[in-house]
């Protein structure tokens, strides 16, 4: 899939854990696990505004696009 979630990422940055994040935000840990193993197939934006919201940062922090060529998935 060429979109990736750095959700992760921005959780290390902010030194968060996913419960957490899960409290501030309403949303259940397992689809917050979901969303941070790029298996999603959507995110509502009121979801990623609450995320970023929570996160201190933008949509584009999270989410980064990749072309699906040359792409081995080891991200």
């Amino acid at each position: 899939m060429p979109i990736i979630v750095n959700l992760d990422v921005m959780l290390a940055k902010r030194k968060m854990t996913l419960s957490q994040l899960s409290e501030q935000v309403d949303v259940t840990i397992a689809n917050l696990s979901i969303l941070k193993t790029n298996k999603a197939k959507a995110v509502r934006f009121t979801t990623l505004e609450a995320i970023c919201k929570s996160l201190d940062c933008q949509p584009g922090d999270i989410l980064e696009y990749t072309s699906e060529e040359g792409s081995c998935g080891t991200r």
